[in-house]
């Protein structure tokens, strides 16, 4: 409220009101002075207003007095909630840490006076982390709240942290943020190799720096840490070995320093150790951690080696043709230093048949062909007389090569120049691992081993295409193929085993698969010997062999037969016709093996057949008979006999008609007969009326 001092009298005067927000936001009562806000003030928009206020004759707008300025202050309240203005925040620290460790600070503002009142006033909290992380209530500063915690079993933290004002006070506002806390490695894990042992098979004839074998040192640490450095700390007393390290894989290659030699050593333990490349000062020094390395040396096929890279032989101009001018020895390395000879002798205990090593004459020196040298003991001798003036001196190479075989080949051909020969091995064999041929320049070729590792377990058999032109116009050529068989030889080279017939059984089945199946084989001829006993058990037929009881016992069917149809099995005939027991009725069902002569059969008296010599003689018949049914089959015929005083009841084989017979007798036969007859005497009747 505004009041003026001035003695206005009878004027007529008001309030006029300017400067910021006149009109807008305040308004003055003109006639009381009374100044009003006219929307919702807000602090943090503007804390303060000047204004100016002047007293004027309300008719002529003419000041009455100067005017006078004043300030209006706006007064906070608790209207604004703190805020992280820079959140989320990401923070890391050491893992291993020790407890209280700062991690990061934050800072939450507030718009409202911190000056007047808590409205400012904040007090920090943590809502989310315990128990890792704690946070200073005053100045936001999280820290380690945990002993020990390790990285390699969590990395990553979300720690909430809340700022509350008013002091922390009820009522007051608060505002949330989110910091994510990442442990750091630190190199708190040593190297751990994946194995103890490893086992590991190298060639002798491994280049030097070529790798034998890779061994690996796991680390859980991560980055710098888990970086590691390997040597070999035991076992290579002669520097063979190295070992460094693939910066990739932070795998360890083992490496050759030196050759290796079969023959000297043919193995090695090493001890193999592995050391992180950086350490804490805490730990105490570097981690390290050790595996052991088996190296076996393995046997690879060498060249002959000479006793001397340079032989200087002398002979005399005057020397007689096949004379012996010196002597060159080779030594085979594979064979422990033994001089090369016919057969190969080795450790090893298979080896090709005929193998051998021989010398020859590099021709391309010797191309007047001066000089002859033994394949086999290494002997130089002139092919052709020599003569000091013309050369002094003559520079031949020799050269000593293992061989399998020398193959020649016959033309039947004969040219006027004579047969040469060009021998190659068909192109898909050139680059085979296993055998290649060299032209000995007289139209035969040595088959060479590239190696002595043959096994029969692996492969018994080699087969070998070789191709042969000739020289002729124009050249013919054939393909043969050379068989080379893999035998067993004991340690001195001699064969022990190389016979045809381990060749019949199919190759690649072991002697584990021979068993199964020769076992299968008995278990099905056992199987077949029991069907075959059963079913001869069960077809013997069902007698006793005591022949005294074979009548004694019947054993009877009630079996009616087949009926009418079934008239193959006997012949009712001879039953029914007694008078033709004399005869021969042959069986009609069956063709019999053997053929019986009829038997004279007995005759009977004037009166007829007696049925039981009729049944005799039947029965003494069947007996013989092999064709006759069997022993438990038994048939009755209803037969009476004759002489019978009733005659035959049937009416079959008679050529009398109903309307001829006489009936009346029936009455004759007694009580039984007499409704019988009183049927049949009826049904005259009836047919005569």
């Amino acid at each position: 409220m505004l009041h003026t001092d001035l003695d206005v009298g009878s004027k007529n005067i008001k309030y006029v009101l300017a400067g910021e927000g006149a009109g807008t936001i305040f308004a003055i009562n003109e006639l009381t002075g009374d100044i009003h806000a006219m929307k919702r003030l807000d602090r943090e928009e503007k804390a303060e207003y000047t204004l100016t206020a002047q007293v004027v004759n309300a008719d002529t707008d003419e000041p009455l007095e100067p005017p006078s300025e004043f300030i209006i202050k706006v007064q906070d309240i608790n209207d604004n909630p703190p805020q992280f203005i820079e959140g989320p925040y990401r923070a890391s620290v050491p893992e291993m840490s020790a407890v209280g460790t700062p991690v990061t600070r934050v800072t939450a503002t507030d718009a409202d006076d911190p000056v007047y009142g808590n409205s400012a006033k904040l007090v920090y909290s943590i809502l989310e982390g315990q128990p890792y992380f704690s946070v200073d209530p005053n100045s936001a500063t999280i820290k380690i709240a945990l002993h020990g915690m390790d990285r390699e079993m969590r990395e990553e933290y979300l720690v909430v942290i809340q700022a509350k004002d008013m002091g922390g006070h009820m009522g007051g506002l608060s505002g949330t943020t989110t910091v994510t806390v990442t442990l750091t490695d630190i190199n708190d894990n040593p190297p751990k190799f994946s194995k103890s042992l490893y086992d590991f098979v190298i060639p002798e004839d491994l280049p030097i720096g070529k790798m034998g074998g890779k061994v690996k040192a796991n680390d859980r640490d991560i980055g710098e840490n888990a970086k590691s450095t390997y040597s070999v700390i035991e076992g290579d007393d002669q520097g063979v070995f190295e070992i460094i390290t693939d910066t990739q894989t932070q795998e360890g290659i083992l490496r050759l320093r030196k050759p290796l030699d079969f023959e000297t050593k043919r193995a090695y333990t090493l001890k193999v150790e592995a050391t992180n490349i950086r350490s804490e000062p805490s730990t105490g020094g570097p981690f390290k951690d050790t595996a052991t390395v088996k190296v076996v040396v393995e046997d690879s096929d060498e060249p002959p080696v000479f006793s001397k890279p340079m032989y200087s032989l002398e002979v005399n101009e005057n020397a007689p043709i096949n004379t012996v001018i010196g002597t060159v020895t080779a030594r085979d390395p594979d064979s422990s230093g033994s001089l090369v000879s016919l057969y190969r002798h080795s450790v090893t205990q298979e080896h090709i048949f005929t193998h051998m090593s021989r010398y020859f004459i590099d021709r391309h020196t010797d191309l007047e062909r001066q000089f002859n040298i033994n394949v086999d003991d290494g002997k130089i001798t002139l092919a052709k007389s020599l003569d000091r003036e013309t050369d002094m001196w003559h520079n031949i190479t020799v050269t000593a090569t293992e061989v399998i075989q020398t193959v020649s080949a016959v033309d039947k051909d004969d040219p006027i120049q004579g047969h040469y020969f060009d021998y190659r091995l068909v192109p898909e064999m050139l680059n085979n691992p296993n055998f290649t041929i060299k032209n000995n320049q007289d139209n035969s070729i040595s088959v060479l081993a590239k190696h002595d590792t043959f096994r029969r377990q692996k492969q018994e058999m080699y087969f070998l295409p070789i191709i042969v032109t000739d020289n002729g116009n124009p050249p013919m050529s054939s393909t043969n193929t050379l068989t080379i068989r893999v035998c067993g030889c004991s340690k001195d080279g001699i064969v022990q085993s190389c016979n045809v017939e381990a060749y019949v059984l199919p190759i690649g089945l072991s002697m584990g698969a021979l068993i199964a199946i020769l076992a299968c084989i008995i278990l099905l001829l056992v199987i077949v010997v029991l069907f075959v006993t059963l079913r001869r058990h069960k077809n013997e037929p069902l007698i006793i062999k005591d022949d005294e009881d074979v009548r004694e016992n019947i054993i009877r069917y009630d079996d009616e037969g087949g009926g009418e149809e079934d008239t193959e099995a006997f012949d009712i005939a001879t039953l029914q016709n007694p008078d033709g027991i004399n005869g021969y009725l042959p069986r009609k069902d069956i063709k019999p093996d053997l053929q019986f002569m009829p038997r004279a059969g007995q005759h009977s008296g004037p009166n007829g057949v007696d049925v039981d010599e009729f049944i005799n003689v039947r029965l003494h018949e069947a007996d013989n008979d092999p064709t006759a049914p069997p022993y438990d089959s038994i048939q009755i015929y209803g037969y009476e006999g004759r002489g019978s005083i009733a005659g035959s009841l049937s009416s079959l084989e008679t050529a009398s008609s109903d309307s001829d017979q006489n009936y009346d007798y029936l009455r004759e036969w007694g009580p039984r007969f007499r409704r019988l007859g009183e049927l049949y005497s009826v049904g005259e009747s009836d047919r005569e009326t």
